[in-house]
């Protein structure tokens, strides 16, 4: 069995210490968080595990095999490094990876330039409704898919968009993408899992080939599904799939079903997704492989996430890779506004070449 230690013990790492106790992979040692309250739950639920008020001290004290890395996003990459220090066999890291793209990438070049397998349990691509939309697109039974919409209310770009986003990058077979255009309302300054994050904002992300990712996150968004938090829909040039993650069955209207059909596959899966991902790593650790597909797509799903906070603070269109991006200087130009005839800027009317 491979040893196994969680660092933070929030929603993520409840989700992961419940995961490593179910399988048969793993002997659960050490968890680490700085609150007490924290602790003394994981105590009760989980006898004879050691528990620590910070991760330096879990690191030296108990070293083991898996390190689960579920602390706050913006504190991923020194956890991470601190744990990356131990002759790990393998980790895993919630999502986000980070909390922007350059702690992601930074996080994953350290764990691949060490051979290491890594999780990050994206839990869409192991429930089996998701699974079943994943198969339908990649059997062509919606044609091409053009756009995805998203919407989704209670949640925002950098915690919940991440899963959507990611989905889109499985759904799309790892695009490459151009451009991310965003707006983010932040009037009643929201904070969510330790960032600041937007009241409502709508997420406009295109990729090379045309094909279209919208997307509305906020505090409260209208969903247009009683009942439902988010919805995600597929639209293919010969069909269209809608489903509402997290919830079972979906609705598909494409050839083989013109009107229009409502479908809830049977799940089988009686893991969890947390359980199931750890249990993928700890077949590749066995194996002496790495799959770094998962961890790959998440971190362009960050950059998606972390290009649209860029535009809209500086209200420009962000086009990618993100790490060529320069800010541009302040504009005096404001649509909707009439021009005064001086100023500059090119008549709208005489258009010619590309951009």
């Amino acid at each position: 069995m491979l040893t196994a230690s969680v660092i933070g013990a929030g929603m993520g790492g409840n989700a992961s210490l419940k995961a490593l106790a179910d399988s048969p992979h793993y002997d659960l040692r050490a968890v680490a968080d700085i609150s007490e309250v924290a602790r003394a739950q994981v105590r009760k639920r989980f006898a004879g595990v050691d528990t620590f008020g910070d991760w330096q001290s879990l690191l030296r004290a108990c070293p083991t095999d898996v390190v689960v890395v579920s602390v706050p996003p913006a504190l991923h990459r020194p956890a991470v490094m601190d744990a990356l220090e131990l002759p790990l066999r393998g980790i895993l890291v919630e999502k986000p990876l980070g909390h922007c793209l350059a702690d992601g990438r930074a996080i994953l070049n350290a764990i691949r330039e060490r051979g290491l397998p890594i999780c990050v349990p994206h839990g869409l691509l192991v429930r089996t409704t998701p699974r079943k939309v994943l198969a339908h697109v990649a059997a062509g039974d919606i044609g091409q898919v053009q756009l995805i919409e998203i919407r989704c209310t209670g949640w925002d770009i950098i915690n919940a968009g991440i899963h959507w986003l990611d989905f889109c990058m499985t759904a799309l077979d790892s695009p490459n993408m151009d451009h991310v255009m965003a707006l983010c309302d932040t009037s009643s300054r929201t904070y969510r899992d330790g960032l600041q994050v937007e009241t409502v904002a709508a997420t406009y992300a295109v990729a090379r080939d045309g094909t279209r990712i919208v997307m509305q996150t906020g505090d409260f968004v209208d969903i247009g599904r009683p009942g439902r938090d988010t919805l995600m829909r597929l639209c293919g040039d010969k069909g269209t799939i809608e489903f509402w993650p997290w919830s079972e069955g979906y609705r598909i209207v494409n050839a083989d079903h013109p009107g229009g059909a409502d479908l809830t596959p049977a799940n089988l899966e009686v893991r969890t997704p947390h359980q199931v991902h750890l249990d993928n790593l700890a077949l590749q650790i066995d194996a002496g492989t790495t799959d770094y597909t998962i961890a790959e797509d998440s971190l362009k799903a960050l950059e998606i996430c972390d290009a649209a906070y860029r535009s809209s603070f500086h209200q420009c269109r962000v086009n990618l890779p993100l790490g060529e991006f320069v800010p541009p200087p302040a504009r005096d130009w404001h649509p909707g506004q009439p021009y005064a005839g001086k100023g500059g800027g090119r008549n709208g009317r005489q258009l010619s070449g590309t951009p």
